[in-house]
């Protein structure tokens, strides 16, 4: 009797939680260590490069373990963790405790996030593409619903921001325990001990393998430069005039453009199946939304450039996964979308960085033209690199 498939309903639902519980944290660590604890702005920054830095290392432990280890189980350990350092958050989130608890929640959230992706892989009932759609619209949505609680619980009390993630995070548990056993025995292809052991990245096809790093590049770049919308553009727009929350509204406008676009894309993709043309898609709109920013001064222009983005990284950023899914065989489907985490969070950790050294040794409208040409490079090596490879690439189901 074949093993049960795992269920794409509660995977998304796993998903929201997650994301839910996580934007309890990370929106108002700045505001909350430096307003709150007195905490300088460069000790800020390094606590949060090495949340990210965190974060990469649990993407890749949790991709690479996908491939070894019991899913069911390591989503349990990886929940699990995360809840204990949310409880520990509860009583001890004074300095340098809390920094230091950010970062095991950093390697803990990594892993979560690869891991619920690597199952992802494995449901063939449908699309991967639908899958990883859907995904992205769970994570996106509760990151619109995170954030747009997190102020108003933070005002009250911050003990009381972290018992509500931490009860998110219970929840999550829960649903994992009792929904996502099919990970153990059907969630992915099984593969023998011998397969495991032997298998490593030489036995990829050689242009699979240069595809893939090339997503993962491509990637690092886009993330670099998305970051300078979530670090260094609130003080661009307060120093023009535009109040702080006129920005933030940016935000909400990015997570219901997200939400729409994910429909009218999954409605589009039963009509077509060439990914990649989304993927070239989605990076142009994402470079033309810094070029609106170059000549941006009054508030509409900043509402143009986010809708810009944001319908560009829904098409884009969703469907990189589904390609990296379908250029790498079940023995390393998990590496290789840890490796996809991974490479994002390396990019978010040093996206601030790289703004404010462009900043301050030249101008916003720099670092907005750098922008435009590193993401438009991105474009341009994509399609000459696919349109040369695609014909050998070998495609996995």
């Amino acid at each position: 009797m074949p093993a049960k498939e795992m269920n794409l309903k509660w995977l998304i639902i796993g998903a929201m939680f997650s994301s839910v519980g996580m934007s309890f944290v990370w929106p108002l660590t700045s505001v909350y260590l430096h307003d709150r604890l007195g905490v300088s702005l460069t000790l800020i920054g390094v606590v949060l490069l090495f949340n990210s830095l965190a974060s990469v290392l649990g993407s890749y432990l949790g991709g690479y373990l996908y491939d070894r280890k019991n899913p069911y189980h390591l989503l349990i350990g990886g929940v699990a963790a995360t809840t204990f350092t949310l409880i520990l958050l509860v009583f001890f989130h004074g300095w340098p405790a809390f920094g230091i608890i950010l970062f095991f929640n950093g390697i803990s959230g990594g892993w979560n996030v690869a891991v619920v992706n690597s199952i992802g892989t494995s449901i063939r009932s449908q699309d991967s593409r639908y899958v990883f759609n859907m995904l992205y619209f769970a994570q996106n949505l509760g990151i619109v619903i995170g954030t747009s609680l997190v102020g108003f619980i933070y005002s009250i009390s911050v003990t009381l921001m972290f018992v509500v993630a931490t009860v998110l995070f219970i929840g999550f548990l829960l649903i994992v325990i009792l929904e996502f056993n099919p990970a153990a025995s059907k969630a992915r292809k099984k593969v023998s001990d011998t397969e495991k052991t032997s298998w490593s990245s030489k036995n990829l096809p050689k242009h699979n393998a240069i595809m893939l790093f090339a997503f993962f590049l491509s990637l690092f770049i886009i993330w670099i430069m998305y970051q300078q919308w979530v670090s260094n553009l609130s003080v661009y727009m307060t120093g023009i005039g535009i109040p702080l929350r006129n920005y933030s509204f940016l935000w909400t406008i990015n997570g219901g453009v997200i939400v729409v676009s994910q429909i009218i894309i999954n409605w589009i993709s039963r009509y077509h199946e060439n990914m990649i043309l989304e993927v070239f898609f989605g990076v142009l709109l994402m470079s033309l939304s810094f070029v609106v920013l170059i000549f941006a001064k009054t508030y509409p222009f900043f509402v143009l450039a986010m809708v810009t983005l944001t319908i560009g990284e829904a098409t884009a950023l969703p469907t990189i996964p589904a390609l990296v899914n379908t250029l790498t065989p079940v023995e390393a489907k998990g590496r290789y979308q840890g490796l996809i985490q991974s490479w994002a969070s390396a990019g978010r950790a040093l996206g601030p960085l790289f703004g404010g050294l462009v900043i301050e040794m030249s101008s916003y409208t720099a670092l907005f033209i750098i922008a435009t040409g590193a993401v438009l490079l991105v474009l341009v090596g994509l399609i000459v690199l696919w349109n040369t490879l695609h014909h050998s690439l070998v495609m996995y189901r």
